[in-house]
């Protein structure tokens, strides 16, 4: 599985847990619905600043999505 798609399975997993929608976490990380889900799917790789933007409204550490 390539890195994008497995750490996109890692936060969908992540978001599931939460009981968060991908709505959810595009407001909270000031994206779009659009894009968060094209990171979920592994399609993107979103630069540094989204991916902590990510991580945050997740609640989560990048070492716990990382393959890493």
């Amino acid at each position: 599985m390539p890195p994008t798609k497995s750490v996109g399975k890692r936060l969908k997993n992540r978001r599931k847990e939460l009981n968060m929608t991908q709505g959810d976490v595009a407001d909270k990380a000031d994206i779009s619905v659009n894009y968060y889900a094209r990171v979920e799917r592994g399609e993107v790789n979103p630069s540094m600043d989204i991916f902590k933007a990510i991580l945050k409204a997740l609640k989560t550490r990048s070492c716990d999505v990382l393959d890493f």
